[in-house]
């Protein structure tokens, strides 16, 4: 019998954010035995200045267009991987799961769902910016240090917000926004995703301070998943804002992510693990 594989954790950043935010914890989850790789979004380039550089290349991008990109990741595996999304990210991850393209997925802050009903106004105002001019539907929208310590990096200081927006902020498609904010008014909208399937597990994680996808928005989207049967498990950080995966205080969120892996018996044998880009 052939030794069983090492898993692989696929990650999947939201808005705003470069690939390379999770370059910490494809270390830590590499140290663990997973095997790793956190492709970007159609449009990113390697680096955050290039991807800066060249916001044209990320504009119009809609969630169809970031899950066809995954799921086509996903297709040249070996096995279907256990998925980490952020933000939209999670949104995506949700999507994955949903259509069995993924074992497991954990899903940090996600945007919500159709079916989701409560939008509070601290999250109306961090989307107004980009959501008042229509003309974004099909632009990249980008933070100044100002807008990102305001919505996304709310609960640490304006010097660790200012120095995580020089390392890891890029332009970002309005185009998602658009069709989250529009979800319920759309029979077949891009945002939809199947609460029910019988699929792998599924934690959402949520910040109690976020202003971007604040609590009210993660509860009710996990309360989409009442009749859901599967294992489906929700937890909340109460003191973290939208910056908890790339703060000071990731590591206590990827710590709990690895250590609920390991409570769904999906932690990897003991073996080689590797990094894939």
């Amino acid at each position: 019998m052939s030794p069983k594989s090492n898993p692989t954790v696929l990650f999947i950043h939201g808005l705003w954010m470069h690939p390379t935010t999770w370059d910490p914890w494809a270390q830590v989850f590499n140290a663990q035995g997973y095997s790793t790789m956190a492709p970007g979004w159609p449009g990113d380039a390697s680096t955050v200045g290039e991807t800066r550089e060249h916001p044209e290349d990320i504009a119009g991008h809609g969630i169809d267009d970031v899950t066809d990109h995954y799921a086509k990741v996903i297709a040249d595996l070996d096995e279907p991987p256990i998925v980490v999304g952020h933000s939209f990210g999670g949104l995506i991850a949700q999507k994955l799961l949903g259509q069995k393209l993924a074992t497991a997925a954990i899903a940090i802050d996600p945007a919500q769902p159709k079916g989701v009903l409560k939008l509070p106004l601290v999250q109306l105002g961090s989307v107004f910016p980009v959501l008042s001019n229509p003309g974004n539907y099909r632009k990249a929208y980008s933070h100044n240090r100002k807008s990102f310590h305001k919505s996304f990096a709310s609960a640490v200081s304006q010097d660790e917000s200012d120095a995580l927006f020089e390392q890891y902020a890029i332009p970002a498609p309005g185009r998602p926004l658009f069709e989250a904010a529009l979800a319920n008014f759309a029979p077949h909208s891009t945002a939809a995703v199947d609460f029910n399937a019988r699929r792998g597990p599924l934690l959402m994680i949520g910040g109690g301070k976020d202003r971007t996808v604040p609590k009210a928005s993660s509860d009710s989207s996990f309360k989409k998943y009442a009749k859901a049967p599967t294992i489906n498990e929700y937890k909340v950080f109460g003191d973290r804002g939208h910056s908890l995966t790339i703060d000071h205080g990731w590591r206590e969120i990827a710590d709990y992510s690895l250590a609920w892996l390991d409570k769904q018996g999906m932690s990897p044998p003991q073996g080689k693990h590797e990094s894939q880009s």
